[in-house]
């Protein structure tokens, strides 16, 4: 096991890079400021150095939340009162909490179902990093690979990429592509009023064919993005039998 100063104090740090690419984005969005010391603890808990894109963003950032509050990707934020920070921000909570680490330092904990949860949408969409044996989990794709929780199938998809190109694609706008046909006139508006503990509840549901047919009739409510996530797993366990696994503790 590597102890924190070896995963943090490297040659070529992915943060500055990162840093740039987060500022040259033209996609809307908000950073949490970061607790260096639990971002520390967290490399030290995964193992990764600071020289990844993953490492660099736990270690240096609270979070992004981007595309006016669409999609939230954790990171290390500061233990910071609620006044003046972005509403996108609010509660953000951590990579840490997202996935269950221990308090403590622990060389035998591993992530739940064999990947790491690195990101939520505000429609209970969850984007895993996948560990070194997907298959186990009942999950496609490759080891190290990004992969998606459709809410609109409820099925988990492959998205071919590692963590780095993810970060990379969500910001030169990737989102406008994938979401195109689960966004409506205004949805904006509702985004950007939740808080990061906060979904939309989408009725019909978004598996729906009238959903579907007709995004722009739905009917749409804030509510704890933990009782979307919920219903979400249940509702993949009535209708297709099978049960997606852990989708992260919000």
């Amino acid at each position: 096991m590597r102890e924190p100063s070896e995963l943090t104090d490297v040659e070529e740090p992915a943060w500055p890079l990162l840093s740039k690419a987060l500022a040259a984005s033209g996609v809307s969005m908000e950073v949490a400021p970061a607790d260096p010391g639990l971002g520390r603890a967290s490399l030290h808990q995964l193992q990764v150095t600071a020289r990844s894109w993953l490492g660099g963003l736990v270690l240096n950032c609270g979070g992004v939340v981007l595309d006016s509050g669409w999609l939230r990707i954790y990171g290390s934020p500061a233990d910071e009162p609620a006044t003046g920070l972005p509403s996108g921000t609010t509660d953000l909570p951590s990579l840490a909490e997202v996935n269950g680490f221990p308090e403590r330092f622990d060389p035998d904990w591993r992530p739940r179902d064999n990947g790491l949860v690195v990101g939520h949408d505000v429609l209970g969409g969850v984007f895993v990093l996948n560990g070194a044996d997907p298959k186990s989990a009942g999950r496609p794709g490759h080891p190290g690979e990004i992969v998606y929780f459709a809410p609109d199938s409820l099925r988990w998809e492959t998205l071919e990429v590692g963590h780095g190109a993810w970060l990379q694609w969500l910001l030169t706008e990737g989102t406008d592509t994938f979401y195109d046909t689960l966004r409506w006139p205004g949805w904006r508006a509702e985004s950007g009023a939740l808080t990061g503990t906060q979904g939309l509840s989408v009725v019909p549901f978004l598996w729906s064919a009238e959903a579907r047919r007709d995004i722009q009739s739905t009917s749409r409510r804030a509510v704890p993005l933990t009782e979307l996530l919920s219903l979400h797993r249940d509702f993949a366990l009535k209708l297709d039998g099978v049960d997606p696994g852990f989708l992260g503790d919000v």
